[in-house]
């Protein structure tokens, strides 16, 4: 067996039982996609040590983030700033609201998904959604207390 191969494979069985052995990989291995896959659905803040490459590709980060919203600080610039990314990330948790751009605080879907899961959420909507009847309404169904955060 080559000894790329065999550094491979043992890399494997490590990133599987803990994907922040990523950290240790060869960089050659943290742009390796079945390495850093393979890490990232165990532990999805791996993908801080994952290549650039790798932290541009769509597929790789949203493995990451379906694990930890967390893992969307470690994306490309471009991802962080995908509206399909912040989706998942406020499905995972609202709190990721807290975080996104303003542009996705301010997009209607986004905010609708992040408030059906935590109502609390609209408190990071932007003003415009914060006065939109729809997206308070589910906020409120969601938890009554979110109608402190409804513009007037």
């Amino acid at each position: 067996i080559p000894k790329f191969s065999q550094e491979k494979q043992d890399m494997l069985e490590r990133v599987r039982e803990d994907g922040l052995a990523l950290q240790k990989a060869s960089e050659e291995l943290q742009a390796d996609r079945e390495v850093v896959l393979a890490a990232v659905k165990v532990y999805g803040e791996a993908l801080q040590y994952a290549s650039e490459e790798l932290r541009a590709d769509k597929d790789v980060v949203l493995v990451a983030v379906r694990q930890d919203w967390h893992a969307l600080e470690y994306a490309s610039e471009e991802l962080q700033a995908s509206k399909e990314m912040m989706i998942e990330a406020v499905r995972q948790c609202s709190e990721a609201l807290e975080e996104a751009p303003d542009e996705l605080r301010a997009d209607r879907d986004v905010v609708l998904e992040a408030v059906r899961a935590d109502g609390l959420a609209l408190a990071f909507a932007s003003e415009e959604l914060q006065e939109d009847m729809e997206v308070v309404s589910e906020a409120v169904r969601q938890n009554g207390c979110a109608l402190e955060y409804a513009s007037e």
